[in-house]
């Protein structure tokens, strides 16, 4: 499957377009949509259109994962959720969590209440991932048209 445009939205409404290089609450050099920026990366100042293709290129990387890793049917609005979700957090860490357990034996229901889960930074709540899981577990759980 390929990232949607709500999934697209989501990433992009919660990472916040960032011009310059910030570090990220894990103290990790960012850029632009949330792309970590990567060994022998060097960035100035980058435009949207430049962020945008590094969201391409980081978005391809987790699709693969995320499709990889989950053995059950999803749909659409369920894989826009986990790539959300997968962008934010890693795949490492999709890898080994409950929900992605839960998912893969068709817990559906359950693997969705996992997602309140993933709302520290440094050991603390941080406001604004309890705001992006309830939105990824709302798209997560939100009907197709």
């Amino acid at each position: 499957m390929k990232t949607g445009e709500e999934g697209i939205f989501l990433i992009k409404v919660n990472e916040g377009f960032r011009r310059e290089m910030y570090l990220c609450p894990a103290g990790k050099p960012t850029i632009g949509y949330g792309h970590l920026i990567l060994k022998g990366e060097q960035f100035g100042e980058i435009t949207e259109a430049e962020a945008e293709i590094l969201l391409q290129k980081d978005l391809a990387g987790i699709e693969n994962e995320v499709n990889s890793q989950v053995k059950v049917p999803l749909t659409q609005n369920q894989f826009d959720a986990l790539i959300s979700f997968t962008y934010n957090v890693g795949p490492g860490n999709l890898s080994r969590s409950t929900l992605l357990r839960k998912l893969n034996t068709g817990e559906y229901e359950e693997a969705s209440k996992q997602f309140k889960r993933w709302v520290y930074g440094g050991g603390v709540i941080l406001p604004g991932l309890v705001t992006r899981r309830e939105e990824e577990k709302d798209l997560f759980l939100k009907k197709e048209l």
